[in-house]
């Protein structure tokens, strides 16, 4: 796919890796609450993104050159001396810098890293960059290969950068349009990129207190899509897509459905929302019940709220269903599975008094309701 930034590149040049900087703005670190230091962005790409892999890869194989990190002037050079922000290829940076540095290895604490020779020290010294005039001159490359193409970021730092693409004037359908996406993929990023960040800002939710080791921010952009939920908000489809879409007075319902989805340690509430399949549509489902939504406030379940929400004719024909199934499936293994153990006798005598009490209330209904 060529692209408008494709052929604004000025140049491949081989740069030395000292003039070379991580990028403070990378929207796969806009998650994290760290410093913005070199040394600390090198950390924090140790620690968050498997960059040992990489130089393990390098020590093995060097730097392929067909693969040149993409990068546009630093603003803050010296007088002196061109520097460059790299703005795509930050792993594969951070695992050069560390090979090369034994300091920086020491002050970040990174083990495991490979020794190479003298010679490989030379030749990655200097590494192929592609020269971009500005990250204006980027973005549908980025939005293309990372938002909606083959080299995916995960679903935060996708919606961070349509975030930060949007603001800088571009409309929603343009970053859509210019990317290939043709499923609303970018509408759901970044409504879920200003409920988050309005649950932040004045409804009191702190991602850093969520009861999992990860956020899951998949898990507020899909249920932020379902109109259930955002009724539950009083929001609209498009009037989410604004800057705090959700009024003054129902930003206790959006801490309440944030807590649901991501849970709270500070109050002992762990989050509802395990797996997307089921939990999240189960949670859709209490929210647009009455009775399921005030058992669910209450302390109720995520389950047992659900179970509320299809109300008792379905639970009812459900629990037969599955009873009559689980009878089945017993006596089709009664010869291979039953050696004579007498409790398990007891137990289904047990089993047969209550379908025969079940039965006998079904008849009961069945003989004072009215025929058609």
């Amino acid at each position: 796919m060529a692209t408008n930034s494709q052929h604004e590149k000025l140049s491949i040049e081989t740069k030395e890796v000292r003039l070379l900087r991580l990028d403070a703005d990378n929207p796969r670190l806009a998650h994290l609450p760290i410093g913005r230091t070199q040394e600390d962005l090198v950390r924090a790409m140790w620690r968050e993104m498997a960059v040992d892999e990489l130089c393990q890869s390098i020590a093995e194989n060097g730097f392929f050159p067909e693969e040149p990190l993409l990068a546009i002037p630093d603003p803050d050079s010296p007088k002196h001396e061109q520097h460059f922000i790299v703005v795509e290829g930050n792993r594969r940076l951070t695992a050069v810098m560390l090979l090369l540095d034994a300091d920086l290895r020491k002050s970040i604490r990174a083990t495991d890293i490979p020794t190479i020779s003298e010679e490989q020290i030379e030749q990655l010294k200097s590494v192929p960059v592609a020269i971009y005039p500005n990250k204006e001159a980027l973005w549908e490359y980025f939005g293309f290969r990372h938002v909606n193409g083959p080299k995916e970021w995960d679903a935060l730092s996708k919606a961070t950068y349509v975030a930060k693409i949007h603001r800088q004037g571009h409309s929603l359908e343009e970053i859509a349009r210019k990317i290939g996406d043709k499923n609303q993929t970018v509408k759901r990023f970044y409504r879920g990129y200003v409920l988050l960040e309005q649950a932040e800002r004045s409804a009191g939710f702190d991602r850093s207190n969520v009861d999992q080791k990860r956020f899951h921010f998949s898990h507020l952009y899909t249920a932020a899509a379902y109109p259930q939920i955002q009724k539950f908000l009083g929001i609209s489809d498009d009037g989410s897509l604004a800057e705090n879409p959700v009024s003054p007075e129902r930003l206790p319902d959006l801490k309440e459905l944030m807590t649901w989805l991501f849970g709270d340690k500070e109050l002992g509430k762990p989050a509802e929302v395990r797996k997307q399949n089921p939990d999240l549509g189960r949670l859709r489902d209490v929210i647009d019940n009455r009775q399921a939504l005030s058992a669910i406030r209450s302390g109720i379940s995520l389950e047992r709220s659900y179970a509320i929400s299809r109300g008792d004719t379905r639970r009812f024909e459900e629990a037969l269903i599955n009873a009559k199934d689980a009878l089945q499936e017993a006596r089709g293994t009664v010869t291979t599975g039953y050696a004579g153990d007498p409790s398990l006798l007891r137990e289904m005598e047990g089993i047969l008094k209550i379908g025969n009490a079940v039965l006998k209330e079904m008849r009961d209904v069945a003989d004072s309701t009215p025929s058609n």
